[in-house]
C-alpha cells in the first residue's frame, strides 16, 4: 500500500496495476515451485454445514470477524481521502501511514505467535482487539490532527491480522472436525464485513461526514468486542 500511493502519485494507476499484475505472475511461480503434490483437505457435505449453522460459538466468532471487518473498512477503504480532506496530507504523507499500518501489523502477528501459547486465543484475541478499538477510537478524537491520526493507525495496525488469526486458531478450536468448513467460512465473512463497511463508509464520505467515519467504524469494533466477551462462557464450556 506505502509503494501504491507513491507510485500512483508519479507514474499514474497503470503502472501501479502493471507493479500488481508482475508481483502476481512472481507469487503464482512461487507457489508452483514450491507447494508439494497431493495437497487435500477434509471433505465437506452438506451436514458439515448443518454442524457449523448448529454451533452457537461458531456463529458467534464468524459475527465477531464481520463486525471486526465491518469496522475498520468504513474508514480504510477511504483512508488517503479521508486524510487529504481532515489534514492535507499529501501522498507521502498518506503512504507513511499506509507503511506504519503495515509495520506495525507485522509486529503484532510476531507478537500473536510469541503468546498465544501461553495466553490461549481467547486472551489474545481480547489483546488484539483492544488494540483495534484504541486505535480506532484515537482516529476518531484526533481527526484532523495529522501526527495524532497517525499513531493511532498504528496502534490500529497491530491489531488488524492478529485477530483474524486468532479467529482462525479458536475456529479450529472450537470444533476441529468442521475446521475445513468454518475457517473458510471465515473468509467469506471478513469479505462481507469488508463490503458492508465499505458501502457504511462510502455514504458518510460522500454526505460529508468525515469526522463521523471513526465513530461509527469504533462502534462496530466496540460490538464486535462485546460479542468476544459474550463468547468466553461457550469456550469454557466446551473445555
Amino acid at each position: 500500500l506505502p509503494l501504491i500511493a507513491l507510485i500512483a502519485s508519479r507514474y499514474g494507476w497503470r503502472a501501479v496495476y502493471g507493479g500488481i499484475g508482475a508481483v502476481g505472475c512472481i507469487s503464482f511461480l512461487l507457489l508452483a515451485w514450491r507447494l508439494p503434490g497431493g495437497l487435500t483437505g477434509t471433505p465437506v457435505d452438506l451436514k458439515t454445514w448443518v454442524d457449523v449453522g448448529r454451533n452457537r460459538l461458531i456463529m458467534l466468532l464468524l459475527l465477531i470477524t464481520m463486525l471486526q471487518m465491518s469496522g475498520q473498512f468504513v474508514v480504510f477503504t477511504f483512508m488517503g481521502p479521508l486524510l487529504t480532506s481532515l489534514t492535507q496530507a499529501d501522498a507521502d504523507d498518506i503512504g507513511l501511514v499506509f507503511l506504519l499500518y503495515g509495520v506495525f501489523g507485522f509486529i503484532g502477528i510476531a507478537v500473536a505467535t510469541r503468546i498465544v501459547d501461553s495466553w490461549g486465543a481467547y486472551k489474545s484475541s481480547l489483546l488484539f482487539a483492544a488494540l483495534i478499538l484504541t486505535g480506532m477510537t484515537g482516529w476518531a478524537l484526533s481527526a484532523g490532527i495529522y501526527p495524532l491520526m497517525a499513531c493511532s493507525v498504528a496502534i490500529w495496525g497491530l491489531g488488524f491480522a492478529s485477530t483474524n488469526s486468532m479467529q482462525q486458531v479458536r475456529l479450529v478450536s472450537a470444533a476441529p472436525t468442521l475446521a475445513s468448513a468454518s475457517v473458510s467460512l471465515n473468509t467469506s465473512v471478513l469479505y462481507v464485513g469488508q463490503a458492508v463497511g465499505s458501502a457504511i463508509g462510502g455514504v458518510l464520505y460522500a454526505g460529508g461526514w468525515l469526522c463521523g467515519s471513526g465513530y461509527v467504524a469504533a462502534g462496530f469494533v466496540m460490538l464486535a468486542l462485546v460479542t468476544l466477551v459474550l463468547t468466553r462462557p461457550l469456550d469454557a464450556k466446551r473445555k
